[in-house]
């Protein structure tokens, strides 16, 4: 997901976020929904004398808990692209330093073709960022039109 912001001093702003396939209510609904599943089997795994079926069901819902909690905090990252007259900058969710800083005439975007999904890199004198990494690929190619055009706005090659 893109999100464009234009502030009062004309700096523009592209917010890159991954799309969530279900809110928080949903994940903890499914996790629900695989735990009493799961107890149900291990219980009665127990019943016909499986003794150690509840200890796999506890073990299998750490697992799942677990990997569900991961994709949760993997899918709130984002990456903010600012640009304005003076400085192009990335920066991305989970660390203070910027990843990415140039001047916007000497950036130059790059369109990577890649079997899977295209690749947006920014590159300026030897130094370069792959921006978008977690987005679908037509969203990829709709930021690099967006960042063609700020580019060329921002370094009036237009």
């Amino acid at each position: 997901m893109i999100e464009h912001f234009l502030s009062e001093n004309s700096r523009h702003a592209l917010v890159l976020r991954p799309r969530r396939a279900m809110t928080k209510p949903q994940f903890i609904a499914l996790f629900s929904l695989i735990a009493v599943m799961t107890w149900a089997v291990a219980l009665i795994g127990y019943v016909v004398g499986n003794v150690f079926a509840p200890l796999f069901a506890l073990l299998d819902c750490l697992f799942v808990a677990v990997v569900l909690r991961r994709v949760w905090f993997k899918s709130s990252c984002f990456e903010t692209i600012e640009l304005d007259a003076e400085h192009c900058t990335v920066s991305r969710s989970g660390r203070d330093e910027l990843v990415f800083d140039a001047h916007p005439y000497w950036v130059r975007m790059q369109l990577e073709k890649a079997r899977e999904a295209p690749r947006i890199v920014l590159a300026s004198k030897g130094k370069s960022c792959e921006v978008g990494a977690f987005l679908a690929p037509d969203e990829r190619l709709d930021l690099a039109e967006q960042l063609k055009t700020l580019l060329a706005r921002a370094a009036n090659r237009v």
